[in-house]
């Protein structure tokens, strides 16, 4: 599946969230699809925990 359609799969959650369930549960959805983008690309090997936990001068070497 495409990013984009990834994208559109997610700005139509948000929207149904938004419409149906005001703003509090557009946030909600909108965090908990972070979270869940971010657990996905830990368990994908693409970020690892010590990226989190880094300074900044640490990241320009």
């Amino acid at each position: 599946m495409s990013m984009a359609v990834i994208g559109m799969i997610a700005g139509m959650a948000l929207g149904f969230a938004g419409y149906f369930g005001g703003f509090g549960a557009f946030l909600l959805v909108a965090a908990l699809g972070a979270i869940g983008f971010v657990v996905g690309r830990f368990l994908e090997g693409d970020l690892d925990v010590g990226d989190f936990f880094r300074s900044r001068n640490d990241r320009r070497r």
